[in-house]
């Protein structure tokens, strides 16, 4: 059997449905809940997505590109500059939604120079994680928004693996 979710119903406030089309706090379908999260010291979102998206027992957070945020422009200097600053960003939506880099378990890069720029990235990303590392996917692609080198997403838990 498949399930296809009804294209006229837009998902709102717990407990009812939303027909103005505006998706904020936490939703509920189908037996699972959502709660959004947001850090003033993260980028906004430009887009009808949210910065994070928690899930018991997980957190999703949207991929971040080196968006300064107290400027909303891209940072200056090479792919170091920006996988810092894209750290810091995704590192700030993290502590918003009460977790740290120890809780990440999931990790997938973006990089639009994937040849030349791996090695830093990696240089910045193994500052920023203890061992054992994240499992994590780097990807080339074509080009990314604002004409960032990089972006990264996330995957967090919430609370400890029971092993």
């Amino acid at each position: 059997m498949t399930w296809c979710a009804p294209t006229h119903l837009r998902i709102g406030r717990r407990g009812g449905m939303s027909t103005d089309g505006m998706a904020t706090g936490a939703a509920t379908l189908a037996g699972m809940s959502r709660q959004s999260v947001h850090s003033d010291n993260a980028p906004a979102a430009v887009g009808p997505y949210s910065q994070a998206i928690v899930t018991d027992p997980y957190v999703f957070l949207a991929g971040q590109t080196p968006i300064d945020p107290l400027t909303g422009a891209l940072v200056a200097g090479g792919i170091t500059a920006q996988t810092e600053q894209v750290f810091d960003n995704l590192f700030a939506v993290l502590a918003a939604a009460g977790l740290t880099p120890a809780d990440v378990v999931k990790v997938n890069c973006y990089l639009t120079d994937l040849g030349n720029d791996f090695a830093e990235m990696n240089a910045v990303y193994a500052t920023r994680f203890d061992a054992p590392y994240p499992a994590r996917t780097t990807v080339g692609v074509a080009a990314l928004p604002v004409g960032a080198s990089v972006e990264i997403e996330l995957v967090a838990r919430q609370q400890p693996l029971p092993f």
